[in-house]
């Protein structure tokens, strides 16, 4: 895609600020909206010296200056990465993630912003699903079980209204357990694998281990992302592998025969038993797949 100006929402995080990486590199004007609640100025450190292509704003978007900032910036397009993201992945977490979705939609409608593209959880998108239907393909949707999972497709389906009523294009990239460089040890089982090996303490599993997860690496999910800017309109798109991974074998995959044995805690409540993404449509309409073997990726993290 040619040259755009493009606003990150949440750019400071883990995924957002190798999203902000890639975008600069592709030669892109780039500007960040992060109020630095669990964002960092130092995972933008490469960024920040792209004199004339990168902009930091410390502004929640939840806030009124936010519509303001839009106007005056008028970024052709929108990156969500703040709805639902982990720390807000719980109850009043995802009450605010629906009002941030909505303003940063009405916000795009008023400037004539051309897309807005969201990053959300699958494991919220889709809860819950029998062993026959996985991976899972994009549109199952079986009964929510929570909250949470209410509002993740209540976000969705905003997406759509604004599509059809205002002529807001969107993409919402559903997306596995993205892992990588940058990701707090609260955010992820890998990140919390990877800070019980470099101290030398047992990691906690919650309930048997048993249960399996999709991982996919950030490179792959940035890669996604920039695919999405003038492709996939209208539509949810599964960024995942299609592979499970139990939790025990992630373990045993990044400890080796030497590993301590994990602790073990009950479940979390609501937690699914299993997860894995059919990559079809965005191998369709991205030309998009994982590149990234799971192998490969942990082995870049144990050499960090």
């Amino acid at each position: 895609m040619r040259n755009s100006r493009i606003m990150v929402c949440g750019g400071a995080g883990f995924i957002g600020s190798h999203l902000v990486d890639r975008l600069i590199e592709d030669g892109h004007e780039v500007d960040v909206v992060d109020n630095l609640d669990t964002g960092s100025l130092a995972n933008l450190a490469g960024a920040r010296a792209a004199t004339g292509r990168f902009k930091f704003q410390n502004v929640a978007v939840d806030s009124p200056e936010f519509a303001e900032l839009v106007s005056l910036r008028r970024p052709e397009i929108i990156f969500n990465l703040v709805s639902l993201s982990p720390a807000k992945s719980h109850l009043s977490g995802g009450l605010s993630s629906v009002k941030i979705a909505t303003t940063i939609l009405e916000a795009s409608r008023l400037a004539a912003v051309t897309k807005v593209i969201s990053v959300l959880p699958s494991s919220l998108l889709y809860g819950e699903v029998a062993a026959k239907d996985v991976p899972i393909k994009e549109g199952h949707f079986n009964e929510p079980r929570t909250a949470e999972e209410v509002f993740a497709r209540a976000i969705a389906d905003l997406h759509m209204v604004y599509r059809d009523r205002h002529g807001v294009e969107f993409t919402v990239l559903a997306v596995a357990n993205a892992y990588g460089q940058r990701q707090r040890a609260d955010d992820g089982v890998v990140a919390a694998f990877v800070e019980a090996l470099e101290s030398g303490k047992a990691p906690v599993i919650h309930g048997t281990g048993k249960q399996t997860r999709d991982f996919v690496h950030v490179d792959d999910v940035v890669d996604a992302c920039v695919r999405t800017l003038d492709r996939a309109g209208g539509l949810v798109v599964n960024i995942g592998s299609g592979v499970s991974t139990s939790i025990k074998e992630l373990w045993s995959l990044m400890a080796g025969a030497s590993a301590l044995t994990p602790r073990t805690a009950s479940s979390r409540p609501h937690d699914i038993a299993r997860l894995a993404l059919s990559p079809v449509r965005a191998r369709i309409q991205l030309g998009w797949s994982p590149y990234t073997s799971l192998k490969d990726g942990l082995a870049g993290l144990r050499g960090s």
